[in-house]
């Protein structure tokens, strides 16, 4: 068994828990592939007798891997989304960062994540994507998101008027800072701060929430995922900001702009003690009374 292992970068406290992390995967006899950030003249690593290959971009991912585990927060596992993109590798989420709905496996947890590896006492979980088409190339190689596709104003400039479209029919018009399409696994995200439902990850839906919406009775609206999403954008400024989850493009604002589901997901690992329901209670407290303690 082999398994790539993705971070933005580790501070001293973390480095530890990754030399953890190799010494549980080396005594499983699992190999490791380290992306090049944690892999350096300065780094732990070095402390350690057994030698790593190194990967540093997604075209180093290849059938050998059998799981990606990403270090961090949520948007750690949103670049090893990138890094898999359409190779199915299974991605293993340990949080190192604050939130973490798709890092859900906590950094206390790291022995009992690579014997769960190890044995196969892991589910997968399939992860719809955004994919999104413009009249000009955008995002690069990967016009992809697992979280959500925003488009806002910029700055300080006056709000906008987003003219949306369901499979060309008019939906309606948002006087608002911005719209947000998320996918159910990004509900949980920018979404949800901006009023939108949460939605559960195997929805086959996506959610169309406005930003600081002009108008009292724009609300957010579920919709089925088949539907392709289309906007027109209208505003004093020449252009407008679009995000794919952490990436963002300036783009003028008579860009023609469409949404739909891409053609292939991602798996997530999970653990069996770690269900969507559990972790929306405990990171969002629900259920827990601070006056009865």
């Amino acid at each position: 068994m082999k398994v790539a292992i993705y971070s933005r970068g580790l501070d001293p406290e973390q480095e530890v828990q990754l030399l953890t992390l190799l010494e549980e995967l080396t005594r499983h006899h699992i190999k490791a592939c380290l992306h090049k950030s944690l892999v350096g003249p300065h780094s732990a690593v070095n402390m350690l007798p057994a030698s790593y290959s190194v990967f540093s971009k997604h075209e180093d991912l290849d059938s050998s891997i059998d799981c990606i585990i990403s270090l961090g927060g949520d948007g750690t596992m949103l670049d090893s989304a990138l890094l898999v993109r359409d190779k199915r590798i299974p991605i293993m989420g340990i949080n190192f960062g604050r939130l973490g709905f798709l890092a859900s496996i906590s950094k206390d947890e790291l022995t009992l994540a690579v014997e769960a590896l190890a044995n196969g006492r892991y589910v997968t979980e399939k992860r719809i994507l955004l994919h999104l088409d413009a009249s000009i190339p955008l995002f690069g190689d990967a016009p992809f998101a697992l979280n959500e596709f925003a488009i806002h104003k910029r700055d300080f400039s006056p709000m906008i008027k987003i003219h949306t479209y369901l499979n060309g029919e008019f939906l309606n018009s948002y006087w608002a800072d911005g719209l947000i399409v998320s996918t159910p696994t990004g509900s949980t995200g920018y979404n949800m701060s901006c009023g939108g439902p949460i939605v559960f990850p195997e929805s086959a839906c996506f959610v169309i929430t406005p930003i600081a919406p002009h108008n009292l009775n724009l609300r957010p609206i579920v919709i089925p995922d088949n539907n392709i999403i289309s906007f027109e954008v209208e505003g004093r400024a020449e252009e407008f900001i679009c995000t794919m989850d952490a990436r963002r493009e300036i783009v003028e604002k008579d860009i023609q702009l469409a949404v739909k589901k891409e053609e292939f997901e991602v798996l997530l690992i999970v653990l069996s003690e770690n269900s969507f329901l559990s972790t929306l209670r405990e990171k969002l407290t629900w259920g827990f009374d601070k006056r009865n303690k």
